[in-house]
């Protein structure tokens, strides 16, 4: 049974705007503006489409440097974690699949990163899901992408908005999570799903008076996503995301992981599984690690889905250590290579 740790760090507070971490962020090991080493065999290519509400979203198109360009090939779109940024994880498993010979797409959400929108950091699932279909729209016009084979890729809260769009958008022929986080039963009930009800009114309460006092003028309230400090006290989930966002490891310049607070009612009312079972006949991959907290979210989604699907455990791996563990990736990797090339080159 997956252990009920309740990740409080992400309901702290930060007042006056976003919180800023420059210095430690100049000491990044940012390489090429990614996280990750670039790989000799792929070609990047930064690209700009536009959703449906006429936001412009930023990707990185990766391409296989031996391809033919002749034809046309399987595509895979990678989106990327809750506050995080395409040079992070998403671009890495982006990479790794087109090493594999997949053209691949890793973007930025709308108003994260590199992609438009006024608002700054903030979450909106509806949109969030436009720009996966937008993403779509793009790759199924682009001359070396085949439309008919399209799959979809979604890293920590970016697995369920890729199972939330597969839902409604029959264009995406499978549909793979790599440490899937559902993302509206989160903050409606806290990770391990620990917050009462009563706390949630609470919250629901206190983003009212904010929104009323934001709308007059005063400064907006921030929250960030993972701490910017830790201490003893911290459990090793906590532990796990600061390593990854805090340190050289993918601290990026183009995240600090806060977002405003306002964000999380429309978050609580995010439902990514409820159509996930009109999926089927396309084929679902959950792909979780062995000591993930959050992996009861994808056994829960799996649970709802109608076959094929799949729930694939890497022994060992945490929430985290998925994201980019040689290690873990060394298993991780392969398996969505054969379910991408099982599902879409048949």
């Amino acid at each position: 049974m997956v252990a009920k740790i309740c990740f409080m760090a992400a309901m702290a507070m930060v007042v006056g705007g976003c919180a800023h971490f420059g210095e430690a962020q100049s000491k990044s090991a940012v390489k090429g503006g990614k996280t990750f080493a670039l790989s000799e065999n792929v070609t990047v290519k930064r690209v700009i489409f536009k959703n449906r509400i006429n936001i412009d979203v930023a990707g990185d198109l990766y391409i296989p440097k031996n391809i033919d360009r002749s034809k046309k090939y399987a595509s895979v779109i990678v989106g990327h974690t809750f506050t995080g940024v395409k040079e992070q994880t998403s671009g890495l498993h982006a990479q790794r699949l087109a090493e594999l010979g997949f053209v691949t797409l890793a973007f930025d959400a709308s108003f994260w990163g590199d992609s438009g929108g006024a608002t700054r950091n903030i979450e909106l699932p509806e949109i969030r899901v436009e720009d996966y279909s937008a993403a779509v729209d793009f790759l199924s016009n682009h001359e070396l992408v085949d439309p008919k084979r399209i799959g979809v890729l979604g890293i920590c809260g970016g697995g369920g908005y890729a199972v939330s769009t597969a839902a409604i958008d029959l264009r995406i022929k499978a549909v793979a999570t790599v440490s899937m986080y559902d993302l509206g039963r989160a903050r409606r009930q806290g990770l391990g799903d620990v917050i009462p009800y009563e706390q949630r009114v609470k919250t629901l309460e206190r983003i009212g008076e904010l929104r009323t006092k934001e709308f007059r003028g005063e400064k907006r309230t921030d929250t960030l996503g993972v701490p910017a400090s830790i201490s003893e006290n911290d459990t090793e989930n906590t532990r796990e995301f600061y390593d990854y966002y805090r340190t050289p490891r993918a601290q990026h310049p183009n995240t600090d992981t806060s977002y405003s607070l306002v964000s999380q009612a429309a978050m609580m009312n995010f439902f990514p599984f409820a159509q996930i079972e009109t999926i089927s006949p396309r084929a679902l991959l959950f792909i979780v690690g062995e000591r993930a907290v959050s992996a009861y979210f994808s056994e829960d989604a799996y649970s709802k889905a109608r076959e094929p699907k799949e729930l694939f455990v890497v022994k060992g791996a945490s929430h985290v250590d998925l994201y980019d563990r040689p290690q873990y990736l060394d298993i991780s990797i392969p398996k969505l290579d054969s379910f991408f090339k099982q599902y879409l080159l048949d």
